[in-house]
């Protein structure tokens, strides 16, 4: 098995945090997004977007975060990502899209690199951007977290699964990135620094990945 990965992609964050729960063993291979390998014709055969991440089992090619994360949960079922019933699986599915679906893709590198470029949004408007994008997500998420049932020590009950997996890299990244301060959504703060006192998330944090470039 194989994982290509950039340190500092939130996508490919997610499934090193999963990748580290399960205890998998791959072979990892670093992408230089900053020096436009995923942009070289070996990558994009394997991922046409051009983005990281993506999974290499055998004969089968997997890209997109999501994917990858539900694949190796079905492949390797303990400790499992998502909870038993339909109705908790479902809240998972919800918390972990609304993460990287709604929140994610608007502040990437790429939209910034458009942005900046194409449309000549200058730094300031950039900002005001990735932030109002930001926080209403987070605001959004907040909002469930606190006020539906099911909440428990992390996203969904008592243990990590998928949406914790999810959650932590936009929690860093308003922390790191955007110095955006996460006490204004104390519910996500909380589950953030719980997962962080676990060795799986915080291992899989970019400032960790960084110490090998």
């Amino acid at each position: 098995m194989q994982f290509y990965d950039f340190f500092r992609s939130s996508a490919a964050h997610r499934v090193r945090i999963a990748i580290n729960l399960k205890n998998i063993t791959c072979n990892w291979y670093d992408v230089r997004i900053t020096e436009n390998e995923n942009l070289k014709p070996d990558y994009l055969a394997l991922n046409p977007l051009g983005i990281v991440p993506t999974l290499v089992d055998g004969d089968t090619t997997i890209t997109q975060s999501i994917a990858i994360i539900e694949y190796l949960d079905e492949l390797y079922p303990e400790p499992p990502l998502h909870p038993e019933t339909p109705e908790a699986r479902a809240r998972t599915r919800s918390l972990s899209l609304s993460i990287a679906c709604e929140i994610h893709p608007l502040n990437i590198g790429r939209v910034v690199k458009f942005l900046s470029g194409d449309l000549q949004v200058d730094e300031e408007g950039i900002q005001r951007w990735c932030l109002c994008w930001l926080t209403t997500g987070l605001n959004a998420i907040e909002a469930l977290l606190s006020s539906t049932p099911g909440t428990g020590e992390f996203c969904q009950g008592d243990s990590p699964t998928m949406a914790d997996v999810c959650l932590v890299p936009q929690a860093y990244n308003a922390l790191n990135r955007f110095k955006l301060d996460i006490g204004a959504y104390p519910t996500i703060q909380r589950i953030y620094e719980t997962c962080m006192t676990i060795p799986a998330f915080a291992s899989a944090s970019p400032d960790v990945k960084a110490s090998s470039y």
